[in-house]
């Protein structure tokens, strides 16, 4: 036998993860019956024409070229830098919700909002977390009814998704940020703890003890492993941590984003059919995406394209934000660093 050189041992490390999810998706139809498991996965996503929505007035889209695959067996992927606007819903609708605290009236809020910038060759990622209250001009955007919301000056964040749903709050990032959203994703309240739970659980460290009457979540400092409702009260907790601003709660919240892409991919993901399938359901289950990827075959691809991106190639960080001189319970952009910021995005 000879000796594989690094760089050959790494390509065949992700052909045979490659091949393990292919392997681990095919056990999953195959117990549950091939046309029905897929028709119900797909059936599961929700999609919203963000595109058609927001016309041409929007910032220039990266170019994006096939790129050779690790091995002739796999298929060319697109490559080209890609961002992502992942939202986290405060959703007040449905009975789960509202028992995991989403609230008692309609309607809901975006909690928790990154931008998640893939590199040109699809080998790292960056994931940059927009605080909800960060002032901002919030622009003119059209509504399902064929009306416009007004613009807003000094809007917190976070009302963007409130008054225009998806599409406003794409509108709205790609106006502060001048970076072009790639596409678009949304979770739950309830689809993410359950997306915890049919992981089994995720394990994170806090340096601090956490005794949070909101949230009703009570941490010694220390390791732990938390179910779906505990990570969702980790993700959601602020007035335990620090000055009680939404800065600390996301510092928990790129805490919880590493450990479940850990978790993702941990080897008996891949070898145990019933946790894969329930994997599978919780996070189609819980989508909402722009009709790029609002289908089964779509977010297939996605996977496949970012399937060199390791856990420890993922970078966490904060649009850099300053108290505002307003309100001393709201932030805003910290200039230039932001724009630089979002600048080495583009």
């Amino acid at each position: 036998m000879t000796d594989e050189q690094p760089g050959q041992r790494r390509r065949r490390t992700r052909v045979l993860r490659a091949m393990g999810i292919v392997l681990g998706a095919t056990l999953v139809v195959g117990a549950a019956g091939a046309g029905w498991a897929y028709w119900h996965f797909d059936r599961n996503i929700k999609g919203v024409d963000i595109n058609s929505a927001l016309g041409t007035d929007r910032p220039q889209r990266a170019s994006a070229t096939p790129s050779a695959s690790a091995s002739a067996s796999l298929p060319a992927v697109p490559s080209g830098t890609m961002n992502i606007l992942v939202l986290g819903s405060d959703s007040r609708t449905g009975k789960k919700n509202q028992a995991l605290g989403g609230g008692e009236s309609g309607g809901a809020r975006s909690d928790t909002a990154m931008v998640v910038h893939i590199n040109a060759d699809h080998t790292a990622a960056t994931v940059v977390s927009i605080p909800r209250d960060t002032l901002v001009t919030r622009p003119s955007c059209p509504t399902p009814s064929g009306g416009s919301t007004s613009v807003a000056y000094n809007a917190m964040f976070n009302s963007a998704y409130s008054v225009g749903g998806p599409v406003c709050a794409v509108k709205t990032v790609e106006k502060m940020t001048g970076v072009r959203m790639d596409h678009y994703m949304e979770i739950d309240f309830a689809g993410f703890a359950e997306l915890i739970d049919a992981l089994g659980g995720v394990t994170v460290t806090t340096t601090q003890d956490i005794d949070d009457k909101d949230s009703h979540l009570r941490l010694a400092a220390g390791t732990h492993r938390l179910d779906g409702k505990q990570a969702l009260a980790f993700a959601r907790t602020r007035h335990a941590l620090g000055d009680g601003s939404d800065l600390g709660r996301i510092v928990l919240q790129q805490q919880l984003v590493k450990a479940m892409l850990t978790e993702m991919s941990a080897g008996d993901l891949l070898t145990d059919p019933l946790k894969l399938y329930k994997v599978a359901d919780a996070v189609t289950g819980s989508l909402t995406t722009d009709t790029g990827l609002d289908s089964l075959g779509e977010l297939t691809d996605l996977a496949q394209g970012l399937r060199q991106i390791e856990p420890g190639a993922l970078t966490t960080v904060m649009m850099p934000v300053l108290q505002a001189p307003s309100d001393r319970n709201r932030v805003v952009a910290d200039e230039p660093e932001a724009s630089e910021l979002w600048a080495s995005l583009r």
